[in-house]
């Protein structure tokens, strides 16, 4: 070696060491340019595949590995450069070097994590498949995190500091924390209940019976979800609140109720029964009505100013506007076969039966004792 490095001196002018660290360099600008390429390759290649992974892996490694390269360069240098320096600096330089390529992992897996979620949700939504956006979601917010700790502790251990005393710092300042920060605390883990069991998604009608609160669900996050009104106001609901409160999700009902009740008159008592009898083979033979369900049409009593038939039957659909329009459809038809049987739909009356004074006298023409009224 002596005699290269006084070859090396005498020839091109250049120390050993200083040649040592051009090479390093070249190396590593050639490995980056031959990634590079194969990087380039391999998306090209990937792009005509149907999994979702190979080309998030390509397209999320590249600027991780290049970086990573560099950085692995540099620690080959500093062990050169420390046979030049009398101050010894190479275990910090290897400890940074460490961190770098730790960091660059995490980069790498935030970026992967975030590529596959998105290629899940497009590819499936392209397919034309259903699927639950708010566990994906869910479960990518969750990965980051657990990387971004791992890395963390990572780092941390190769700087040289003790994890169990971290760990036991952190138990301690999470309980300080914890009572400062309770709320917040509280809406974390309603956001994790919420991603865990699903009681709604992203997209779907929710509705409180113990608050005012309906709407369609429009944003889930760890802290808040964002719900919007019919009027289209955005409401800002702390995720703690689903941990308390009854949630009524209509999107995920398997049909629509209709429930009605019809009064005929008192003087349409005879026709009370065939109509009855063909409201309900109309509802049968509906083709929007499910009579595999609950399906009742009877008379069920007399009111007070008519006779009341209940309708109760469920509609195939659950979409709202359809199911409006399959209610007036029935409700239609009812109408077209109570006029059909020459009933008619009753109304809130009042009967005044006028009546002479008790022992049959004739009424005075002054007028003096009027009429008796009874109202019926």
């Amino acid at each position: 070696m002596n005699r290269f490095s006084t070859y090396l001196n005498q020839t091109v002018g250049i120390e050993l060491w200083v040649a040592s660290l051009l090479v390093i360099a070249l190396i590593t600008i050639v490995a980056n340019l031959v990634a590079k390429t194969l990087l380039r390759q391999a998306a090209k290649a990937t792009q005509n595949t149907s999994t979702v992974w190979d080309d998030a892996l390509v397209q999320t490694a590249s600027s991780p590995a290049l970086t990573a390269m560099w950085i692995i360069g540099l620690g080959y240098m500093a062990r050169v450069l420390q046979r030049q320096i009398d101050e010894p600096f190479l275990p910090e330089a290897l400890a940074l070097r460490d961190v770098a390529l730790i960091i660059c992992v995490a980069w790498f897996l935030l970026r992967f994590i975030g590529k596959v979620s998105r290629n899940i949700i497009q590819l499936r939504t392209a397919r034309g498949e259903e699927v639950d956006q708010t566990t994906v979601i869910g479960l990518a917010k969750l990965a980051r995190l657990l990387t971004v700790v791992l890395a963390a502790l990572s780092a941390a251990q190769t700087l040289g500091f003790q994890i169990g005393g971290l760990l036991a710092l952190g138990g301690v300042g999470g309980i300080a924390v914890g009572f400062a920060a309770k709320d917040l605390l509280a809406n974390f883990f309603g956001g994790l209940t919420i991603y865990l069991d699903r009681p709604f998604s992203v997209g779907e009608w929710i509705r409180s019976p113990d608050k005012s609160l309906e709407g369609t669900v429009e944003y889930i996050s760890w802290r808040h979800t964002r719900i919007r009104a019919f009027n289209k106001n955005p409401i800002y609901v702390p995720n703690a609140v689903f941990t308390n409160i009854v949630v009524e999700n209509p999107s995920r009902m398997s049909h629509r109720r209709i429930k009605e009740t019809i009064g005929l008159r008192y003087d349409d008592f005879a026709q009370v029964a065939p109509i009855t009898a063909e409201i309900k083979a109309m509802l049968v033979a509906h083709p929007e009505i499910d009579e595999q369900q609950t399906l009742i049409v009877n008379f069920v009593q007399f009111g007070a100013s008519s006779l009341d038939i209940m309708i109760y039957c469920f509609a195939h659909t659950i979409v709202w506007i359809k199911y409006q329009e399959v209610k007036q459809d029935v409700l239609l038809k009812i109408g077209e076969i109570i006029a059909r049987h020459g009933a008619e739909i009753a109304f809130p009356t009042q009967t005044i039966l006028m009546q002479e004074p008790s022992g049959g006298e004739p009424q005075r023409p002054d007028g003096d004792e009027p009429p008796v009224l009874r109202s019926v």
